[in-house]
């Protein structure tokens, strides 16, 4: 584990998303809110806020630090369900992995409300779009 001690507080933040690949009646379903375990989208918001806050129990070398703001967001697309997470803290290190494990276990919790439908449901694409603050101030994918 980086020992982040000597390091001052600063505000950081970092966005990430991902994409859960539905078929077309398993969109249909997300739209009309007939899934059969419920709303799919509030539950994936949750559990993505949730595991921001819980990052250090599943990566063992992740720091504890103070998640102070996580927002996912999760559109129904004609394809499935895209999903960015930001998260935000005033801490020594950064919150990439934070933002990178909401997006993920959110997008595990609409593969888990809509599994009894497809067992094709798919996870793509996780990736870090945007961090800021830190040493290394502000990076954005594709600049």
């Amino acid at each position: 584990m980086v020992d982040v001690t000597e390091k001052q507080p600063t505000i950081r933040s970092a966005t990430a998303r991902g994409f859960v690949r539905c078929a077309p009646h398993i969109v249909a379903a997300l739209r009309d809110g007939t899934a059969p375990k419920g709303d799919v989208l509030a539950v994936a918001r949750l559990s993505g806020i949730q595991a921001a806050k819980r990052t250090p129990e599943l990566l063992p070398l992740a720091h504890v630090i103070g998640v102070h703001g996580a927002t996912v967001d999760l559109d129904v697309t004609a394809d499935g369900v895209s999903i960015e997470a930001t998260v935000r803290t005033a801490d020594r290190t950064g919150v990439e992995m934070e933002a990178l494990t909401a997006v993920s276990v959110a997008g595990l919790a609409v593969i888990d409300m809509v599994k009894g439908l497809d067992k094709s449901v798919s996870l793509e694409h996780v990736e870090l779009v945007k961090k800021t603050g830190g040493k290394s101030g502000t990076w954005v994918r594709g600049e």
